[in-house]
């Protein structure tokens, strides 16, 4: 008996995936071209800001002369290209990132615009979309949003119309979130962020670059955005970063962050790194090739399922601009059967059956599947979404990709398991 029959995986599906896998091999050879650009890149920081063993000591407390952060601040600065960075462990998610850089730049009678349609579920709380206790809307912040075209494109004419006097900061959600739409690339996201400026340049424009960083050879601060957001627990944390998130952009606008996740008049020198440094460095280092394997099981998993006739968004053959893979599966008991596969083959909690629940900051039940080594960690192999029409699953993540092509034959064995599918 196989290693894969022992661990549940059919002749039938491995035979499958294997011809799915022999025409992939120029698409993965143009993902390790760019890992490679961007591992040299944050190599290059980190000898140019001279990391050394002491940065890996942490600090207590205040936090006052903490060299390891305040040098990992000065690499994703070097990285993103930007005159400033924040990058902590006191932020504990990327929602939480998101809503710092807001809160911090935006006061009482300005306005938020999306351009790209409704944010991702758990900033509508944030924003006040979906009422909640200290929203931007309690403190007097408007918002806006214009919808995307039926293709996914920019509404010009419509973005055109939304800008005016009160409108202060622009946000553009890089990644798909929960909606079966494209996601952006930094070349559009400068376009747009060219397009919105042009009419009104003083705006702020905050990029949500969570899932998108390490895609491209380039980051939506090489284009105009005054800052990009994202979490520690997705690409950049490598999948060893503990928590944390960043905010890397103008002096002024990281200036404000700053005093808002702390607070007034404190500033860029307290905050505590505790014990996380190296990890944080080290996670850092790892994610260029990290973010590669992942990218590489999206694209196996969207082969896969394009091949069986499935709705997926991004097609197998389309560049990519985060790790993110998404798939109609047509119903919910297609979905919980596609999540137990990827549960299956995790590393950890690798017995526990994914049901259908209510979470925070969501106004559908959920459904998740993730034993990872990080709780929430979503660099590390996941697959999760809302249980509502068209029923479709996001799959990310995958430390390694030959666990990430693992996860994609669980997921296709439970559901041929199940009778939802059939490979012939």
């Amino acid at each position: 008996m196989s290693l894969y029959q022992e661990m549940g995986i059919s002749q039938e599906v491995l035979t499958f995936s294997e011809e799915i896998l022999a025409g992939l091999k120029d698409r993965f050879e143009e993902l390790d071209k760019i890992a490679e650009y961007n591992q040299y890149k944050v190599l290059h920081a980190m000898q140019k800001n001279r990391v050394s063993a002491e940065c890996f000591a942490g600090t207590t407390g205040y936090g006052h002369d903490d060299l390891g952060r305040d040098v990992l601040e000065k690499v994703y600065v070097d990285v993103f290209h930007t005159e400033a960075a924040l990058v902590r462990p006191q932020i504990t998610c990327g929602t939480h990132a998101l809503a710092t850089a807001l809160s911090a730049n935006l006061l009482p009678g300005d306005e938020l615009l999306s351009p790209v349609g409704k944010p991702y579920d758990t900033l509508e709380e944030v924003i006040g979309i979906r009422e909640s206790a200290c929203s931007l809307a309690e403190y007097g912040v408007s918002y806006r949003q214009v919808d995307l075209l039926p293709d996914g494109s920019f509404d010009w004419d419509g973005i055109k119309a939304a800008i005016h006097e009160k409108t202060k900061l622009v946000t553009i959600q890089r990644s798909k979130g929960y909606q079966m739409r494209p996601t952006f690339s930094v070349e559009q996201i400068g376009e747009l962020i060219a397009f919105v400026k042009g009419i009104k340049p003083d705006v702020l424009v905050m990029v949500d670059n969570c899932y998108g960083e390490f895609t491209e050879t380039i980051e939506p601060s090489d284009v105009g955005a005054d800052m990009v957001v994202g979490s520690l627990i997705k690409n950049p944390g490598g999948g060893i970063a503990p928590t944390g998130g960043y905010i890397a952009g103008t002096q002024a606008c990281v200036d404000r962050c700053l005093y808002r996740l702390s607070a007034p008049g404190l500033g860029q020198d307290i905050g505590a790194s505790l014990t996380v440094n190296t990890a944080l460095y080290q996670g850092f280092f790892f994610a260029p090739t990290v973010v590669a394997s992942a990218v590489k099981g999206a694209i196996f998993v969207a082969a896969a399922y394009e091949k069986l006739g499935y709705h997926v968004v991004p097609a197998s053959s389309e560049p990519r601009y985060d790790i993110i893979q998404s798939i109609e599966l047509g119903s919910e008991e297609a979905m919980l059967a596609f999540t137990a596969g990827i549960q299956a083959a995790a590393p950890v909690d690798s017995y526990v059956t994914p049901v259908a629940a209510p979470m925070d900051g969501y106004d559908d039940l959920v459904v998740m599947a993730a034993g990872d080594f990080i709780q929430g960690s979503s660099i590390e192999l996941s697959a999760d979404g809302p249980i509502r029409e068209p029923y479709a699953i996001y799959f990310q993540g995958g430390l390694t990709f030959p666990h990430a092509k693992l996860g994609g034959m669980m997921a296709l064995q439970k559901m041929l398991d199940r009778g939802l599918l059939q490979l012939n």
